[in-house]
């Protein structure tokens, strides 16, 4: 193994090589897809994921889930690097990464560049989420509504 080959190995952890590898496949998976089934599929696909998720993350995901498809019923569910996201036009909207995925210590709601949530010259795109409570469902659907304006 050459000294580049070492270097390259190490670059990324398990689990952003695992995340990686499930980005090829949900690629390859939604250009094969129908249109037509996208909102189906997209929904089996964040189900699936939110189900194998440990109990904690899983309780949160499925919460955070029902808050953003009632909130934005127009942005259609889909797995990003294997989290649950939510999409308009194609481009991934927003996402909940699991504490679990990275093994850190907090779970982070996140959102993508086409989100519209601009604020003056500098904003946070990504929200640490340690408890659901009322005030922090209200600003998650505050901000996703914000973000599809």
């Amino acid at each position: 193994m050459t000294a580049t080959t070492r270097t390259a190995a190490k670059t990324w952890t398990d689990e952003e090589r695992a995340a990686m590898q499930e980005s090829v496949r949900e690629r390859k998976a939604a250009s094969r897809r129908d249109p037509a089934d996208e909102r189906a599929e997209g929904e089996h696909d964040v189900r699936a994921r939110i189900a194998d998720m440990p109990q904690a993350d899983r309780v949160m995901a499925e919460r955070i889930h029902e808050l953003v498809t009632t909130t934005a019923p127009s942005l259609v569910p889909r797995t990003y690097y294997g989290m649950p996201a939510y999409a308009k036009d194609g481009k991934v909207i927003c996402f909940f990464k699991p504490a679990s995925k990275f093994k850190v210590r907090y779970s982070t709601f996140e959102f993508q560049p086409d989100a519209r949530i601009d604020d003056g010259e500098m904003w946070p795109v990504a929200f640490a989420v340690i408890e659901l409570t009322a005030r922090a469902e209200a600003k998650i659907a505050e901000l996703v509504k914000r973000a599809i304006s």
